[in-house]
């Protein structure tokens, strides 16, 4: 499935909740819960995420030219965050993750009801997983 693709399908689940922010956050749990969990060995201080107020650790890898994300975090509203992330841009390759424009964010209104804090350690999330994609192309 595309990237964009996708985003358009988070967009729909958020729609069902319209203003029920509760019901979003919730939604949000529900989509850490079923994150791909990190590997304990990825657990380690420098696969932390710098700009999140909570532990975040993300581990990326390359296999058969996509991205493979696993990541973890001790939030559990975090932790949806990105879960959400994680589903957008998973399984892609370098290029298409670095062109993700990422607008679904705006679009379900996360960044306005999210706290300051979390929604800069949402885009260092983001930033930290383009920044991965761009290593991966430029390694070849």
């Amino acid at each position: 499935m595309k990237i964009e693709e996708i985003e358009r399908e988070i967009i729909e689940e958020f729609e069902l909740f319209e203003n029920n922010w509760e019901g979003k956050y919730e939604h949000l749990i529900e989509l850490g819960k079923s994150l791909p969990l990190i590997d304990a060995k990825y657990k380690t201080e420098d696969k932390l995420i710098k700009g999140c107020q909570s532990r975040v650790w993300l581990h990326s890898e390359l296999k058969n030219g996509k991205v493979i994300y696993t990541a973890d975090s001790d939030a559990i509203i975090t932790k949806g965050l990105v879960a959400l992330i994680v589903r957008v841009l998973a399984d892609h390759t370098p290029d298409e993750i670095i062109d993700a424009k990422m607008d679904f964010i705006d679009k379900i209104g996360l960044k306005e009801h999210l706290s300051p804090t979390r929604a800069n350690g949402l885009v260092s999330m983001i930033k930290q997983m383009k920044m991965d994609a761009l290593a991966f192309k430029t390694r070849g």
